[in-house]
Parts: C-alpha cells; sequence; structure tokens
C-alpha cells in the first residue's frame, strides 16, 4: 500500500508504532509474531526512505527521536482508521459496527464506564470501545488531533473544531478525613478554607482555575501543601490528613459510600462546573459513534435520575 508516493506500507507502519510503544525490537517483534531480522529491516527501510533516524539505539532498548515520535502519532492514526473501516465494511443487516474511541474525565469514569460497557455489549456486541481517561485539557486535544471520536470535557461552550452538546453541571465539594465532621447538608465558604492546609490540582489545572476564580471573589487566599495533577493522589492524602481537598462531587462518590472521606460543598460562593460531551465537527458521523454518543448521554441521565452523581443538575 502506498502512501503520499512513497513505499511505505502497513508491515513497516505497524512496526514503527509497536517498536515506538514498547521500545524493543524484541518485544515488538513476539508481539507481531515476525523475527527480530524483519522489524529492523522494516524500521531501517523507512528510515533509509525519509532520510531521517526514527529510533536511538540505547544500552536498554529503543528511543523514538522527535522524527520517530511524530511519524508514529501518524501512523497510528492511519491503521485505526483502516481498522474502523475494515469493522465498517459491509456489516449483516442491522448491525452496528465499528470502532469507537471514547474519552472519560477521569473524575467521572467509575461512575460512567461499567455501565456503559455492560449496555453496549448486550445492545451492540459488535462495537469496539476504546477508552482512554485524563483531564479534560487533555481530552480535548486528543479530540482537536484525531485521536479520540468524542469525550466528555467541562467549562466548554462552544468550539470552531468541536459540536458540543450540554449535559449537566455540578459543584466542587471539600473532602476532608472523617473526623473532620464535615456534612452534605452544611455548606463551607472559602472564608473557612483561611489558613487551612489544602491538597489542591496543580496550577493551570481545570479545577484549579475554577478554584481559584472563587477565592479571588471571596478575597481569601488559600495554602496548598501539595499541588498535584492526580484526583486519585488528592484524595490519598486528604485521607491521610495532610489537608482538605477540593473536587467534582462524581469523583466522590466511592469515598462518600465506605466512609473514607466526609465531605461538604463549597460555598460563599458556590464553585460550578459543567460537563458537556464534545464531537469533531466532521460531515457524517459513523453509526457506532452515534451509538455510543447517545448510550453515553443516557448513562449521565440514569445517574442524576438515581440520585449516584451528587449535587448534579441535568442542562
Amino acid at each position: 500500500m502506498a502512501i503520499c508516493g512513497s513505499a511505505m506500507d502497513l508491515k513497516q507502519l505497524k512496526a514503527l508504532v509497536t517498536v515506538a510503544e514498547v521500545g524493543s525490537v524484541t518485544r515488538a517483534a513476539e508481539l507481531l509474531h515476525l523475527v527480530q531480522p524483519a522489524v529492523t529491516r522494516q524500521i531501517r527501510a523507512l528510515e533509509d526512505e525519509l532520510g531521517v533516524a526514527l529510533f536511538e539505539r540505547t544500552r536498554t532498548g529503543m528511543r523514538a527521536t522527535e522524527a520517530g515520535t511524530s511519524l508514529a502519532e501518524r501512523a497510528r492514526r492511519a491503521l485505526t482508521e483502516l481498522e474502523r473501516a475494515r469493522a465498517e465494511l459491509a456489516p449483516a443487516p442491522g448491525v452496528v459496527t465499528g470502532i469507537v474511541t471514547l474519552g472519560l474525565l477521569e473524575s467521572s469514569a467509575d461512575l460512567l464506564a461499567e455501565p456503559l460497557v455492560a449496555r453496549l455489549a448486550r445492545d451492540y456486541p459488535e462495537i469496539e470501545l476504546r477508552l482512554q481517561t485524563a483531564y479534560s485539557g487533555y481530552l480535548q486535544r486528543w479530540l482537536d488531533e484525531g485521536d479520540l471520536d468524542l469525550s466528555l470535557l467541562y467549562n466548554l461552550t462552544s468550539s470552531p473544531s468541536l459540536n458540543v452538546t450540554p449535559l449537566v453541571r455540578e459543584r466542587l465539594w471539600i473532602a476532608a478525613p472523617p473526623d473532620e465532621d464535615l456534612r452534605q447538608d452544611a455548606p463551607i465558604p472559602f472564608a473557612g478554607l483561611a489558613g487551612r492546609q489544602l491538597v489542591l490540582p496543580a496550577t493551570g489545572h481545570g479545577l484549579r482555575i475554577l478554584i481559584d476564580a472563587g477565592a479571588r471573589q471571596a478575597g481569601v487566599p488559600l495554602h496548598s501543601t501539595v499541588n498535584t495533577n492526580s484526583m486519585a493522589l488528592q484524595k490519598k492524602l486528604a485521607r491521610a490528613g495532610h489537608g482538605w481537598t477540593i473536587l467534582p462531587a462524581v469523583g466522590l462518590v466511592d469515598e462518600i459510600a465506605a466512609g473514607t472521606l466526609c465531605v461538604a460543598p463549597l460555598g460563599e460562593p458556590e464553585v460550578w462546573r459543567s460537563v458537556v460531551l464534545a464531537m469533531p465537527r466532521t460531515g457524517r458521523v459513523p453509526a457506532a459513534v452515534d451509538v455510543v454518543a447517545r448510550e453515553l448521554n443516557r448513562q449521565v441521565r440514569v445517574a442524576v435520575a438515581a440520585n449516584r452523581w451528587p449535587s448534579a443538575e441535568l442542562l
């Protein structure tokens, strides 16, 4: 298969992507069911054709160069599109098939992923679902770069490259060790955070921007002992007594149920985030992507109606 007038073929692209992912020709050969010299020849053929080094050979393995990383990203997308095309060609009548890559906000994954997967497995077993979890900024970038078909994002009202469907809005909550005796019916004002040790999202994170804006409005300086880009770490450090933390309510469902953290809404001012479903503005939405979008929307509404998404209001 020629690409852009070159002699690149699918075997070479698969070898490139696999070596870039595992960092070893030997391991890549095992995964591709080839002998090691064959993988080496395919990589060298690409390097000879392009006139650039795609990998640095080190004692610990193969490390992709900047050119190798760039080409591997594009090759990965091309291979994914070919897999998608194969899955969608000539399906049985009435059967929806295809590959769908969905981005979930880290805070919502525990609530939504399992029921979504269960429903699709029951009603649409021919759809291959690929899940990616991350913070909103990463997910939006992956959508724009074509690595995701659709994704949950937050606080996005419009975009020239994305179609945006509002789903819910929810308050940010304070979480602390159980002995702090916070109550869900007793909001904590920003003034109550003055002088307290806090474990907060890292500066520049979307949640941190919301929190800092609320603190400025209240005229309250916040003292963070730890900043992290990991929601799991925020909760772990809060449980261990290293400070109160602030998160969306949906990210605290399991801890509330287990009693490992006590929680209270953040108030004066209240801080809300909106969650939306975003999809690239393309001419045709594949049937499998449309199915997953509709089912994800349904799962959000079910979770809110069943009070499994605390403080959430449908939009």
